[in-house]
């Protein structure tokens, strides 16, 4: 049986279908993933180039874009930064809308003597 256009097209759905149902089984076995434990060690200030110890954790929740569901973002932030923050997902707040700028708990104790 020759090659023909039909046949070649056929093809191709074939394995455009397959591939998505590979990527839907990858995204599957991903959900039941743990997530990663946070590290108790010292953070890192999340803005690009700073090298400054995160002091402050800024946390905002707003609607998805497409209106299935909440996001929740943090960033672990120094001072500086923190000081900075404000909203900027107003346009998808909602009820259950959060935006929060909280110090992170220190890692050592100062000895009082």
């Amino acid at each position: 049986m020759g090659d023909t256009k039909a046949g070649r097209e056929r093809q191709a759905l074939k394995a455009e279908r397959q591939q998505r149902d590979r990527e839907l089984q990858e995204a599957l076995a991903r959900v039941e993933e743990a997530e990663p434990a946070l590290d108790e060690g010292p953070r890192i200030c999340h803005y690009r180039g700073c090298t400054e110890l995160a002091t402050f954790l800024v946390v905002e929740r707003y609607l998805e874009e497409t209106g299935h569901g909440s996001v929740t973002a943090e960033a672990a932030m120094c001072q500086a930064h923190a000081d900075d923050e404000s909203p900027t997902n107003l346009d998808h707040a909602y009820s259950g809308y959060l935006f929060k700028v909280e110090p992170l708990p220190a890692l050592f104790e100062l000895d009082e003597e």
